[in-house]
């Protein structure tokens, strides 16, 4: 029998795109692991998207997962589907458009194929006090970013806000 695993995600982005960060909270039973990253050139959805991969990479071992996300672009691409309708057209979208973010996208399915995945969507920057907590790492991860860089690339990124 698969453990059940629950997973709580976010995803932000300094600029769109600009620097982003992702955070997440794996729960097993009484055992709570945090955890967050960053990347200089990137957007909001793909901060969302990474944040879901890289909690799922985190399992050692297949388990029956609730995914909760304030990311509708996450979300309902399983709830609805879509992603089934993208990676059987090719990574099109209904008119024809290319899927943004099939790299991730790709990787995110085959995770739900190594694990019993659920998503649920909540509402963002709201009363959900885990949402909240995945929203405060992810902005974290990008504070800390911040602290890496060269002056250079703080001031294009200032002279864009």
């Amino acid at each position: 029998m698969k453990k059940s695993v629950s997973l709580y995600t976010d995803g932000a982005c300094s600029g769109n795109p600009g620097l982003g960060g992702y955070g997440g909270i794996l729960i097993y039973g009484n055992v709570r692991r945090e955890y967050s990253g960053s990347e200089t050139e990137t957007t909001n959805n793909r901060m969302e998207l990474l944040a879901v991969i890289v909690g799922l990479k985190r399992l050692k071992y297949p388990c029956k997962v609730d995914v909760y996300s304030d990311s509708a672009y996450t979300v309902n691409a399983f709830i609805n589907g879509w992603i089934y309708a993208w990676e059987k057209s090719g990574w099109k979208k209904a008119d024809n458009k290319s899927v943004l973010n099939v790299d991730l996208w790709e990787e995110l399915l085959a995770l739900t194929r190594t694990h019993d995945v659920t998503f649920h969507k909540v509402a963002g920057h709201a009363d959900n006090e885990l949402n909240n907590r995945c929203d405060e790492l992810a902005r974290g991860a990008i504070t800390e970013l911040r602290k890496t860089l060269p002056k250079e690339i703080l001031l294009e990124e200032n002279s864009e806000l």
